[in-house]
């Protein structure tokens, strides 16, 4: 009888661990994963498993790529379904589309933007690229795409992906990263950016000083002008630092999301 009470006891106690073990991130903000162009959620895949490892809920959206209001307005919707606070984390031109998808949420505590585009109101991604110099994406991109409605597609070229957007990314991983890239909309390029989250949500970022779509400058640039909370340069990486060097990333989203 004593060893049955005794099993008893041992049974409960597991129970209100593992109860408690499955309440924990419930405390903690909702992670969103927005990916950029020629990427995809799979993209984020070393941070997902950093940060569950760590109690945070975690959702890597499909970011539509066709254009950055109403890609703003699709991962916006995502933000207004969940319960409690969320941190938005956007790749490259998921910067563009956090920014946007912030607005009018106030579940949304901060920003983070990985090798990513944080515009003003009015600017665009064409137009940040060019800030300053050192960008080489035009010279990897393949002929544009053009679609039944007349819309145009951009796609990096295969056989340029691997030294322009992966260079830190072992070869065979980087050509399945190519084989499998989602197309931007052209017309995404030019298109102007709405609102502007950053300047009531405190910003984060993070970005290699190797990267060969977005020039480190303009990167620092709009860091200084969100007056981000951090700036983390990671010396050596490429566009796809998340790819990298996930511990990086999933270091400064956490401090994003424990920040008060």
């Amino acid at each position: 009888m004593k060893r049955t009470f005794t099993a008893l006891l041992l049974a409960a106690a597991m129970f209100v661990g593992v109860h408690a073990s499955a309440q924990e991130p419930m405390h903690k903000p909702t992670i969103v994963l927005v990916h950029g162009a020629f990427a995809d959620a799979s993209s984020w895949n070393g941070v997902i498993k950093l940060l569950r490892k760590d109690g945070y809920f975690v959702i890597a959206a499909a970011d539509p790529l066709r254009g950055v209001k109403s890609d703003g307005t699709y991962i916006g919707s995502l933000v207004g379904d969940l319960k409690g606070p969320v941190v938005l984390v956007g790749h490259s031109y998921g910067g563009n589309v956090i920014t946007e998808a912030a607005n009018g949420h106030g579940n949304v505590k901060a920003l983070v933007y990985v090798s990513a585009f944080a515009p003003d109101t009015g600017e665009t991604v064409a137009e940040l690229a060019d800030k300053f110099p050192g960008s080489t994406l035009g010279q990897a991109l393949a002929p544009p795409a053009e679609l039944a409605d007349g819309s145009k597609d951009l796609y990096i070229l295969q056989g340029k992906f691997h030294a322009q957007f992966a260079a830190d990314v072992p070869a065979a991983q980087a050509a399945l990263m190519a084989a499998t890239q989602r197309p931007l909309a052209q017309a995404a390029l030019d298109e102007k950016s709405g609102a502007v989250a950053w300047k009531t949500i405190p910003s984060w970022f993070i970005y290699g000083d190797a990267d060969k779509n977005i020039p480190p400058q303009v990167m620092a640039f709009m860091a200084q002008r969100a007056h981000a909370r951090n700036v983390v340069v990671v010396k050596g990486a490429s566009h796809v630092v998340m790819v990298s060097h996930p511990d990086a990333v999933a270091k400064l989203i956490e401090e994003a999301a424990s920040a008060k």
